[in-house]
C-alpha cells in the first residue's frame, strides 16, 4: 500500500510516472484542481479518504473501480487526519468547556448514529496510522499508574522524577491523562532541564492539585510550566474520550487519542517494547498488570519485555498483584523479566542498565 497524504506527494508520484493508482490510500486531499490528473491514470484499487473531489471526478473515479469514503457529516474530528495531537490542538480555548477536547467529548456521548460511529472508527484507524510513524525511530518505555494522584503528593513527584530518569534513554509514553500519567510526561518534557527545574515546575502545579473542581486552573497551570520552559522534549500520550470527564494531560509533546478505550490499551502496550513501569494504581492498573503479563505470557525469549512494579508493600499488600504475577512467571520465559522495586530510582536503573 502507498499513503499519499499531501498534496505534493500525490503531484511527484504522478509527475514521476505513475500510471496506476492500485493500491493507494490518499487522505484528506483537495483534489478539486486534479481533475485531469485523475482521468490520466488508471485508479481502480485506489481509496479516497475525505478527500474533496469535484462531483464529476468523484462520479468519474468511482466508476473507475475507486472506493471513495467521503468526509463525515457533522463530526467534530477529521475522521482522515494524518498526524497525532497537539496540546495546543486539544486546548484551542481558555475556557476548558469550548476547548477541541471537551466538544468532541461531548459529541461521541451524543453520536448514536451510523455516521457517528464510522467517524469514530475511521478516526482511529487514522491515529493508529500517525502513531506507527511517530513511534517508528523511538524506543518506547511505558509507565502506568493511578489517574488520581494529586500534583502536590509524593507520588505525583516521583512519577515526574521517573519520567525524568527513563527519558534520558528512552522516549516515555503514559496513558494521556491526569495524575500520574501526567507525572511521567512532565518529567520527560524536563528531561534535558536540571533538577532545580523539575522542581520549579511542581511548586506552579501545586496551586492546581487536581482537575477537580476547575479544570481550567488545572490546566493554566500546566501551560505555565511549559511556557516558562518552552523547549521541552518529546513524550507520548495515549488517553481516551471514553474517559472524557478526565481531560488529558498538556505535557506529551504528540497525543494519540482514541475513542475507543480497548484499542488504546493494546496499543499502548504493544508499542512500549523496552518494557512498562507500573506505579501505584487501582482497578485500570491492575488490569493493564495482567494485560501485558498474558501478552509475556506466551512470548518466546526475544520477545518478552521488562515489568518492573513499584512499591514493595502497595503490590504485596494493599493489591497483591505481585504474587500472582510471580507464580504466572515462574518457569516461563518472562520469569526473569518480571520485577518489584521500592523505588522510582531503581526502576528506572533496572530499564536504563537492561542487557
Amino acid at each position: 500500500m502507498i499513503y499519499v497524504d499531501a498534496l505534493e506527494d500525490f503531484d511527484h508520484r504522478l509527475a514521476s510516472g505513475a500510471l496506476s493508482l492500485s493500491g493507494w490510500r490518499l487522505r484528506a486531499l483537495d483534489l478539486t484542481e486534479r481533475g485531469v490528473s485523475l482521468r490520466s491514470v488508471d485508479v481502480a484499487g485506489a481509496l479516497f479518504l475525505g478527500c474533496v473531489l469535484r462531483p464529476e471526478d468523484e462520479e468519474s473515479i468511482r466508476a473507475r473501480g475507486a472506493v471513495v469514503f467521503p468526509a463525515v457529516p457533522e463530526s467534530p474530528v477529521d475522521t482522515y487526519r494524518t498526524a497525532l495531537y497537539t496540546p495546543q490542538e486539544l486546548y484551542d480555548h481558555t475556557d476548558y468547556a469550548r476547548s477541541m477536547d471537551a466538544r468532541v467529548y461531548a459529541w461521541s456521548q451524543s453520536a448514536s448514529s451510523r455516521d457517528g460511529a464510522l467517524a469514530q472508527s475511521l478516526h482511529d484507524h487514522s491515529i493508529g496510522l500517525a502513531l506507527e510513524a511517530w513511534v517508528q525511530p523511538r524506543e518506547m518505555i511505558g509507565v502506568m499508574g493511578g489517574h488520581d494522584a494529586a500534583r502536590d503528593t509524593r507520588g505525583y513527584a516521583d512519577g515526574a522524577r521517573l519520567g525524568r530518569m527513563l527519558s534520558q534513554t528512552h522516549t516515555v509514553a503514559s496513558g494521556g491523562g491526569p495524575g500520574a500519567m501526567e507525572a511521567v510526561n512532565l518529567g520527560g518534557y524536563l528531561a534535558r532541564h536540571g533538577e532545580d527545574a523539575l522542581e520549579e515546575a511542581l511548586s506552579i502545579l501545586r496551586r492546581a492539585a487536581g482537575f477537580v473542581p476547575h479544570i481550567d486552573a488545572w490546566v493554566r497551570a500546566a501551560f505555565s510550566v511549559r511556557e516558562l520552559f518552552p523547549d521541552g522534549e518529546d513524550s507520548l500520550g495515549i488517553p481516551t474520550w471514553h474517559y472524557g470527564h478526565e481531560p488529558s494531560n498538556p505535557f506529551a509533546s504528540a497525543i494519540a487519542k482514541y475513542f475507543r478505550n480497548a484499542q488504546r490499551e493494546a496499543i499502548l502496550l504493544e508499542i512500549c517494547r523496552a518494557g512498562i513501569v507500573f506505579l501505584p494504581g487501582a482497578a485500570g492498573t491492575v488490569q493493564e498488570i495482567f494485560q501485558d503479563a498474558c501478552e509475556n505470557y506466551y512470548a518466546d525469549e526475544s520477545s518478552t519485555a521488562p515489568m518492573v512494579l513499584v512499591g514493595r508493600e502497595y503490590w504485596t499488600e494493599r493489591y497483591p498483584a505481585w504474587p500472582l504475577l510471580k507464580a504466572l512467571a515462574r518457569g516461563r520465559a518472562m520469569e526473569s523479566r518480571v520485577h518489584l522495586v521500592d523505588s522510582v530510582h531503581d526502576a528506572a536503573a533496572l530499564i536504563i542498565h537492561q542487557p
